[in-house]
C-alpha cells in the first residue's frame, strides 16, 4: 500500500514482495500502450473487462476477459489496450511458477479463477500466508498448475517484408485481397511470400490470415460487439460462415466471448 492508503500501482513493487503471490490492481484507457519491457517475476495478465493485444518478438496474443496470458519472468513483451480495460495482473515467486509453461501462453480463466484473481487485488501485499488470504492464494495458485494452456498464439515473423505485411493484414483484418496482391505490397512475388510464411510462422499464408481474424474476432467480441458486425468487418460473407469457422478453430461459439454480466 502507498502511504495515503492505495494500493501501489508500480510493477516494481509488486516484485519485491517476499509472498507466493502478489496482485496489482490497474485501470487503463483505450489505446494506451505500455512500452516493452521485462519483469524478473513470471506473470499472469489479465483482466476482467476490456481486451489487451500482448506482443513480444515472436508472437501476438488478444487477450478478451476470458482469458490470460501466462508471462514467464525475463521475456520482453508490450501490452495494447484496445478499449478500457481494469487489468488484474499476478506476479508469482519463482518456486510457485516452477512447473508452468516455460513459453508464453493463453490461459482460460473460469469464473471461480476470475474471483479469485479480484479477490487477491484486494488483500494485504504483506498478508499472512498461513491465514484465510495465504488459503486464497493457495488456491489461485492450483487453479494455475491444473489449466490447460490453449493454442490461440500468432507467430510473428522477423523477415522485414513479411513483418511489413503481417502488420498490414492486422490492421485491416477484413481485407479480401489474395497473396499475389499482398505480396505487391511489399515488392516481392508470391511465392516469395508463401515460402517466408512456412519459414518464418508455421503457417500458411490463408492460416495466418484465419488465425489473426479469429483472434482479432475474440477481441471484438470480449468487447461486446455484436456476432453480425463481427463477421462483417473481418471479410466474412454470412454470420453463419463467422461461426462455423470460429467454432471450429475455437471449440466455442462467438457468443461464448461476449462480456459475462
Amino acid at each position: 500500500m502507498s502511504q495515503n492508503g492505495q494500493r501501489s500501482t508500480n510493477p516494481a513493487d509488486y516484485q519485491q514482495v517476499p509472498r507466493a503471490v502478489a496482485a496489482m490492481p490497474k485501470d487503463f484507457a483505450a489505446d494506451f500502450v505500455i512500452e516493452p519491457h521485462i519483469h524478473a517475476r513470471a506473470q499472469l495478465i489479465y483482466a476482467t473487462a476490456g481486451t489487451m493485444r500482448v506482443s513480444t518478438g515472436e508472437a501476438m496474443w488478444m487477450v478478451p476477459p476470458q482469458r490470460a496470458v501466462w508471462m514467464p519472468a525475463g521475456i520482453e513483451h508490450g501490452i495494447e489496450m484496445l478499449d478500457r480495460v481494469t487489468m488484474r495482473t499476478l506476479y508469482l515467486r519463482d518456486d510457485v511458477a516452477a512447473g508452468m509453461p516455460s513459453a508464453c501462453r493463453v490461459l482460460p480463466v473460469s469464473p471461480l479463477l476470475r474471483e479469485l484473481i479480484v479477490r487477491a487485488t484486494e488483500l494485504p501485499l504483506q498478508y499472512d500466508e498461513s491465514g484465510p488470504a495465504g488459503h486464497v492464494v493457495a488456491l489461485i495458485v492450483a487453479e494455475l498448475h491444473g489449466v490447460q494452456a490453449l493454442k490461440l498464439d500468432l507467430p510473428m515473423p522477423t523477415d522485414r517484408r513479411l513483418r511489413s505485411l503481417c502488420n498490414a493484414l492486422l490492421a485491416e483484418p477484413g481485407d479480401r485481397r489474395g497473396l499475389e496482391a499482398w505480396a505487391a505490397t511489399v515488392n516481392a512475388s508470391a511465392r516469395t511470400v508463401a515460402r517466408l510464411f512456412r519459414r518464418e510462422t508455421g503457417f500458411s499464408f490463408a492460416a495466418w490470415r484465419q488465425q489473426a481474424r479469429l483472434l482479432e474476432a475474440m477481441g471484438r467480441l470480449g468487447s461486446g460487439h455484436p456476432v453480425t458486425r463481427v463477421a462483417m468487418d473481418l471479410g466474412y460473407d454470412s454470420v453463419s460462415a463467422f461461426s462455423a469457422m470460429f467454432r471450429r478453430a475455437a471449440g466455442a461459439s462467438p457468443s461464448d466471448y461476449w462480456p459475462r454480466s
